[in-house]
């Protein structure tokens, strides 16, 4: 009895130590602890540097996650710092605060220390800090050159001409002659509406193809050292019926050290202009006439001719051209449909034979501006 009473206390406490393994199973026992974030904020990769006069410009992304992948939230700080050449000090050059994956940007002006004497490179870091601030590293290096930027440009102007904006200013100071100058051009025009056909058909995928590529709101022209000393430059992008900002700034180029950077004076104050088309098209050239004999005209038997061919032109704007015609020393007339003929040749079936015939061609863009009419070119009427 001893015997079997011994038996069942263990079988009793085997079932409970099962019992409570499963227990134990059941409630899901952690693993190794994990170490607590440190939440710092992932390094800047792409911080960029501009130096315009005596004002420096950054600009980076900033990161959305911490360095253990985890998700940034609120504000980050930005410590910004620089380090001149030759100083291994990293001088603090300003803070601020961004939202996780914002495009962040800051701008300092120099200290006058930092905008006199020669070229040398000027470094910029920054640095993301969390609540504690702690960082991981700093960001990647923006260098832009330290000392005596370019003078600003004086006296800017802009005219319409046939071919584009003529810029115009004054080459003023003895790095005139040495220096680039960068236009720098900015769309003040609102874009005009996307227009929806019906989907699918012809007219709206034609009229897709035919319609321009949208227009930069800004971009640039750098002109060369020798254009630049003339104080003029022609911007033959610019398009019509658009109005346009257009400011100008030196640039030089600078041995810092090893490096060659470049180093920009001030933007120069903006000029507007409207790009208005008042102008006709270039007058047509190389008007040729040739005369043709036996043409079948309907119950008429044979018929003369005269055929018409001429260089095209080349204006993007450029709608078709008029042609005109006139006999003995007589008026001008055209003899050409109401709609301008588009490419550059004219066959006139409307002739007498034996009669002499004096042509002229004139162009006319998509505004209905008319060129002159060409030089005339003479035929004779071929006999039957």
């Amino acid at each position: 009895m001893e015997s079997v009473g011994r038996q069942a206390g263990a079988a009793i406490a085997a079932a409970a130590a099962l019992a409570i393994g499963a227990m134990l199973a059941g409630c899901g026992m952690p693993g190794a602890p994990q170490p607590p974030s440190l939440n710092l904020p992932d390094r800047v990769t792409d911080l960029a540097a501009v130096r315009n006069g005596g004002q420096v410009t950054l600009s980076w992304t900033l990161p959305r996650r911490t360095t253990d992948k985890l998700l940034l939230k609120g504000e980050v700080e930005a410590r910004i710092c620089r380090t001149e050449a030759g100083s291994a000090a990293c001088v603090a050059a300003g803070t601020a605060q961004f939202e996780p994956g914002a495009d962040a940007s800051f701008g300092e002006t120099l200290p006058s220390a930092l905008t006199t004497g020669p070229a040398r490179s000027l470094t910029y870091y920054v640095e993301l800090v969390n609540r504690k601030g702690r960082s991981a590293g700093l960001s990647n290096r923006a260098v832009v050159a330290a000392g005596e930027a370019p003078g600003a440009v004086s006296g800017l102007t802009a005219e319409m001409t046939r071919r584009g904006v003529l810029l115009g200013w004054t080459p003023e100071g003895p790095e005139a002659g040495s220096t680039q100058i960068r236009l720098v051009r900015k769309l003040l025009t609102p874009p005009a509406p996307k227009q929806r056909g019906q989907a699918g058909s012809k007219q709206s995928s034609e009229n897709a193809l035919l319609a321009p590529e949208p227009e930069p709101l800004e971009r640039s022209l750098l002109v060369d050292a020798q254009a630049s000393a003339g104080g003029r430059a022609l911007d033959e992008d610019a398009r019509f019926n658009e109005r346009y900002e257009y400011r100008a700034q030196r640039v030089a180029t600078v041995i810092a050290g090893a490096q060659k950077l470049e180093l920009d004076g001030p933007l120069s104050a903006p000029v507007e202009i409207d790009t208005k088309n008042t102008f006709p098209p270039a007058v047509p050239t190389g008007l040729a006439a040739v005369g043709t004999a036996g043409e079948n005209g309907a119950g008429n038997g044979t018929r003369p001719s005269i055929d018409l061919s001429w260089q095209p032109n080349t204006e993007p704007d450029l709608a078709g051209y008029i042609v005109y015609r006139r006999e003995d020393g007589g008026q001008w007339q055209r003899i050409s449909p109401a709609q301008p003929v588009v490419g550059p040749a004219f066959h006139d079936a409307n002739v007498t034979a034996g009669h002499t015939y004096q042509y002229a061609v004139s162009a006319v863009d998509q505004e209905g501006h008319e060129s002159a009419r060409s030089k005339a070119a003479e035929e004779t009427a071929p006999a039957q």
